[in-house]
């Protein structure tokens, strides 16, 4: 079976994580990804530790599979080189400021006039339009300004930020790749490519849903940790452990709830938690507290009441019924010969490409000959 992208040219112009996460998707899906960089230094990513060979490894897990072109952007011949490529490119992905492009000659719409059918996707942090637009930021800025960081950010003495770069991923590469596919799709029917405007903190709009419904339909504007999914209610918190781990209670349906008291015997005047919240959950601390994780561990493995220990990354990685999946089964090599598991991504495997060996990521200019002979 051919992969679902097999024969598609993408020409990835940029850097660090929601691009390059982007365009990997692509590549997994059989796209041929070439990935255009700066001489001598390359994607920043290269260079962020730790050392994996010639590369960092977050680069490595970024960039398998893909094709890496060195030029100058600057120069005065960069266009008329890479201007095959464009011509026979089906998607372009570029994630500098607004306007960059443009000044380079490489703006959506002097690439349009070189391939018209070429889907053109502009990622950044507040969009293309806008009085923000120009402005620098990084995820935790985009959590901070959208109000995301408020539903959850720990107390003001020990704030916490947050575990994963959701606005570069759920809010960038994802959006992204929705959106690159749907444009496709819709150039089967039209013959047109599209200028997609990808905006990291446009995308953060849609994570916290609930708190959405809850302050617009109630005019109840959740706080930090004081709602349904932050912490609000006793059936959705963290419990410490008499040997300091944590007990994740996921118990939001009433059976759930049910069988999670019944199983910690939680006295019968605290279960309607709608009554005193604040008692119910100092007593479910208490209970908890009082047995080590090994005792919890065992008796939700028994009763189905979504509730489970927090495991550390590597415990996690290494369980069997993870692994059973697959999702840690397709290798990355380095050219010394190093391997790790490669980073699991969200495509079905009847979509994939199959390269039938491990996957590397290119070395810097390792593709250059594509600029004197693209096809």
């Amino acid at each position: 079976m051919p992969a679902a992208l097999d024969g598609l040219l993408v020409l990835d112009f940029s850097t660090l994580l929601p691009g390059p996460l982007a365009t990997l998707m692509l590549a997994e899906a059989g796209a041929e990804v070439v990935k255009i960089e700066r001489p001598e230094v390359g994607d920043d990513m290269r260079h962020y530790p730790p050392q994996w060979g010639e590369s960092g490894a977050p680069f490595s897990l970024l960039n398998r599979g893909k094709k890496s072109l060195a030029i100058d952007l600057k120069a005065a011949d960069a266009v008329a080189r890479l201007r095959p490529l464009i011509a026979r490119a089906d998607v372009l992905v570029e994630q500098f400021r607004p306007g960059v492009m443009t000044r380079l000659g490489l703006g959506y719409e002097a690439c349009r006039a070189i391939n018209p059918r070429l889907v053109y996707c502009s990622i950044t942090g507040y969009g293309q339009s806008g009085e923000n637009s120009g402005r620098a930021g990084h995820d935790l800025n985009y959590h901070a300004e959208t109000g995301l960081l408020s539903l959850s950010h720990g107390s003001l003495d020990q704030p916490v930020v947050p575990p994963v770069l959701s606005a570069d991923i759920a809010g960038g590469a994802y959006p992204a790749v929705i959106n690159i596919l749907m444009a496709l799709r819709q150039r089967e029917t039209t013959g047109e490519g599209a200028h997609l405007d990808v905006a990291m903190a446009d995308g953060l709009f849609t994570l916290p849903f609930w708190a959405l419904a809850e302050g617009q339909a109630a005019g109840n504007w959740p706080g930090n940790a004081d709602s349904l999914l932050s912490g609000g209610t006793p059936r959705y918190r963290l419990y410490p452990t008499a040997d300091g781990a944590l007990l994740a209670v996921a118990a939001i349906e009433q059976k759930f709830w049910e069988a999670f008291c019944e199983a910690i015997g939680l006295e019968a005047e605290l279960r309607d938690d709608r009554r005193n919240p604040e008692a119910t959950t100092h007593r479910i601390g208490e209970i908890v507290g009082a047995q080590p994780a090994a005792d919890w561990t065992e008796l939700f493995d028994r009763v189905d009441c979504c509730c489970n220990l927090v495991r550390g990354l590597e415990e996690a990685q290494a369980d069997p019924r993870f692994r059973a999946r697959g999702l840690f089964s397709e290798r990355l090599v380095n050219g010394a010969g190093q391997d790790m598991s490669a980073l699991p991504l969200p495509i079905d495997p009847a979509l994939r490409a199959n390269r039938g060996e491990p996957a590397s990521a290119p070395s810097l200019g390792a593709d250059n000959a594509l600029l004197d002979d693209p096809s």
